[in-house]
C-alpha cells in the first residue's frame, strides 16, 4: 500500500493521462499526492538559441535579447505554476490530499531528491519511448529515476508509433 505518491509531470501530451491515473491510484490507496513539474533552461521547449552562441556570453552585446528571453522565461514559469495549481485543485476536488511544486534544474535528479525529502513511497513518471541515439543524446528522465530512486517507481508509457509490416496479400482497413 502506498501512502505518499510523487507524480512528475512535464506538460507533454501524455501528462493528462499520467495525472488521471495518478489520481485514481492515490484515491484507491487513500494516499497523499505531490505533483512536480521541473523546468530546465537547457531542454526543449525552454532552450533559447542565444545561449548556444559563445559570443552571447557578453551581456552588453545582446542586452535586449537577453531581457526578452528572461521575460519569456518568467512568463513560462508562471504559466506552468498556474497549470500545476489547476491540476492540484482538480485532484483536491476528488478528495485527494494534493500538494504541488515546481523546480528548475535536472528533472531526474530533482525527482529523486524530492522523493527522499517528501518521503514518497511511489514515484509516477511518464516514459516517452526514446531509444538509441535520441536517448543517448537527450537522456531519459524515467531511466534515471528508475536507477536512482529510493522507492518504487511506476513508469507510464507514452504512445509510440507502431509500424506493422504489410505484405501485398493483406489488406489493412480502419474504421
Amino acid at each position: 500500500m502506498f501512502h505518499k505518491i510523487l507524480v512528475a509531470l512535464d506538460n507533454s501530451q501524455m501528462s493528462e493521462c499520467i495525472f488521471e491515473q495518478a489520481v485514481f491510484l492515490t484515491q484507491t490507496n487513500n494516499a497523499e499526492m505531490m505533483l512536480l513539474h521541473v523546468l530546465s533552461p537547457l531542454e526543449d521547449p525552454y532552450i533559447n538559441p542565444i545561449f548556444l552562441q559563445p559570443e552571447t556570453i557578453y551581456p552588453s552585446l545582446h542586452t535586449d535579447t537577453i531581457n526578452q528571453y528572461m521575460q519569456a522565461w518568467d512568463q513560462l514559469k508562471q504559466e506552468r505554476l498556474d497549470w500545476m495549481r489547476s491540476l492540484a485543485q482538480t485532484a483536491s476536488n476528488t478528495g485527494v490530499k494534493t500538494e504541488f511544486t515546481q523546480s528548475i534544474g535536472d528533472a531526474g535528479r530533482i525527482i529523486c531528491e524530492l522523493a527522499v525529502t517528501w518521503e514518497a513511497d511511489l514515484i509516477i513518471v511518464g516514459r516517452r519511448g526514446r531509444s538509441g541515439i535520441s536517448e543517448l543524446f537527450l537522456g531519459s528522465v524515467s531511466n534515471y529515476v528508475l536507477h536512482h530512486a529510493h522507492c518504487s517507481v511506476l513508469t507510464l508509457q507514452g504512445l509510440i508509433p507502431v509500424t506493422i509490416p504489410n505484405n501485398h496479400s493483406t489488406q489493412v482497413t480502419s474504421n
